[in-house]
């Protein structure tokens, strides 16, 4: 795809995002992508082309991280000015976060190329030990029903270890996903449309029930909506958040978060207590796609913060699926973009959970056994023939054949079901067949 040419070369993708030019030229666009500037003083040192390498291809080994050492690692991580890239150049060094801990000034000047940078670092390291109890603060912090993993640790997640640039530290509340089962990131427009709404809820809920793990960012539209009917499946969802995991955003979503917190997982790599900001929502889209197996975007306008998300999704080898839609619809524009890039497109819940398990969501042995059809499916599915019929065409064979006149609206959402039910299939943007069977 076009736009993952540009965001590795650094020029503007189709998000309106430089996001390579960004990280390396040493500036502070994220949250901390200037650690290399400040630890290697922006020169290719050797320290600092075995970053860059490790970066880009995720080829990376993690120092093993005991449960025991997790209060010392959570200490090092909230080290003013020493973000994850620094922490992944000390722990190449070999170096445990207790080591660092009891180090002196001179032994940790030591573990950075001779410069005011990574003096700075050194200084900033030890005089951070007198500003806290180690032990204390992370009792502190479990008091609160708030855990914390690293890099390295058995309880952080597989799939975001895998990343370039995965975040060391991940603070989270009720549980993260399971490396054993497959995950779907959930994305979208906040404002969505009804059509929206609907395929957020079917998509989330159908998943949710065959046991896939739903992932994305809780926020409003498409993300929230996709989630709820996840939790109310009785499925496992986890919000991905842009602020610290003790803060609720947007207010809005109070009950799902609340619902979340115990029946899935909230996370993020901002210390509790992280208010949320726009600068800080780009970088956390990094984490939803790397959470997951597969980044489904329901509806997106063609310069939205939704394509971020697939920017990352992309540089982190995940699959893209897109759900298409009219072409006269301004929500289905970075869509139907992505589908014309080669994006997979998302047909419907049932063959992306046979795509991605090898299974369908049927219990019987035939078609007709997983569901009833209604009089205007039952009329619908007389209407659609063996070659792909445009959605204004059944329209018209409705009206005059059936005697419904139904919006383009109430004839996609029934349509859908059909598809969902196996009735039907949806070709390109708003062709549909009737299946064979």
């Amino acid at each position: 795809m076009k736009e993952k040419e540009e965001r590795v070369s650094g020029k503007e993708n189709h998000a309106g995002y430089r996001e390579k030019g960004e990280r390396g030229n040493g500036k502070e666009n994220h949250a901390g992508y200037w650690e290399k500037e400040e630890c290697f003083g922006g020169k290719e040192n050797r320290e600092g082309c075995r970053e860059k390498e490790e970066r880009w291809t995720g080829k990376r080994e993690n120092a093993r991280i005991e449960d025991r050492q997790l209060p010392f690692a959570h200490w090092l991580y909230g080290v003013p000015g020493v973000g994850s890239r620094t922490i992944r150049h000390l722990s190449a060094k070999g170096r445990l976060p207790e080591e660092l801990y009891h180090m002196t000034l001179q032994e940790l000047e030591s573990l950075f190329a001779p410069s005011a940078a990574g003096r700075k670092l050194a200084e900033r390291i030890a005089a951070s030990r007198q500003q806290g109890n180690v032990w204390r603060d992370y009792e502190e912090l479990e008091k609160r029903n708030i855990r914390f993993t690293c890099l390295g640790n058995a309880r952080y997640p597989k799939r975001l270890s895998q990343i370039p640039d995965a975040p060391y530290g991940i603070y989270y509340r009720g549980r993260l996903p399971e490396q054993e089962k497959p995950a779907v990131a959930i994305i979208g427009a906040r404002g969505c449309s009804e059509y929206g709404r609907k395929m957020a809820q079917c998509f989330g809920r159908d998943l949710a029930v065959a046991g896939i793990q739903i992932i994305s960012g809780m926020a409003r539209g498409i993300d929230g909506i996709g989630q709820q009917a996840a939790v109310e499946a009785g499925g496992y969802s986890l919000g991905v958040l842009g602020c610290g995991v003790d803060i609720c955003y947007p207010s809005e979503n109070r009950e799902l978060y609340e619902r979340l917190a115990a029946q899935g997982g909230i996370c993020s790599e901002y210390r509790p207590g992280t208010e949320p900001k726009n600068s800080l929502f780009p970088p956390r889209n990094r984490i939803i796609s790397g959470l997951a197996d597969v980044v489904l975007v329901i509806e997106a306008r063609n310069r939205s913060g939704t394509l971020i998300t697939v920017d990352m999704a992309l540089e982190q080898g995940r699959e893209v699926y897109a759900l298409p839609g009219r072409v006269t619809d301004a929500l289905s524009e970075g869509c139907n973009r992505l589908l014309q890039q080669g994006a997979n497109v998302a047909v419907s819940p049932e063959e992306l959970i046979r795509n991605l398990t090898g299974q369908g969501t049927g219990t019987g042995d035939g078609i007709h056994e997983k569901s009833i059809l209604s009089d205007v499916q039952a009329d619908l599915l007389h209407v659609l023939q063996d070659t792909p019929l445009p959605i204004e065409i059944i329209k018209e064979h409705m009206l005059y054949n059936c005697r419904r006149d139904m919006t383009i609206q109430e004839l996609i959402s029934q349509l859908v079901k059909l598809c969902l039910m196996g009735y039907a299939r949806q070709i390109g943007n708003s062709y549909f067949v009737k299946e064979s069977w």
